[in-house]
């Protein structure tokens, strides 16, 4: 497991990689979260977090939201609404004009 770490007493957050956080859920499952993030050097809560993260979102839950196949479907289905609003808009448009 592989890990980007800032020293602590600078006050900034350590930040982990995405592949250590999906192997250190994984390892909350096998041994128990307490164990596995003592054994880490993580808080419970946020083993617990992450836990929770990769439950709701799958594959995807760590990655940067750009690379999220969710994200770039709803993209896409924003994209197409935008496009038939403005077809809409522009009938009410003419149609305001033809009645004015």
């Amino acid at each position: 497991m592989s890990t980007t770490k800032r020293p602590s007493s600078s006050g900034e957050r350590r930040r982990f990689d995405p592949a250590f956080k999906r192997e250190a859920v994984e390892l909350g499952r096998r041994i128990g979260i307490v164990q596995a993030a003592k054994d880490l050097g993580l808080s419970e809560s946020g083993l617990r977090d992450w836990t929770k993260t990769v439950d709701r979102r799958g594959g995807d839950a760590f990655l940067p939201i750009s690379q999220r196949a969710d994200v770039d479907a709803e993209l896409r289905r924003l994209r197409e609404e935008n496009r038939v609003l403005k077809m809409e808009r522009e009938i009410l448009k003419k149609a305001t004009a033809f009645f004015a």
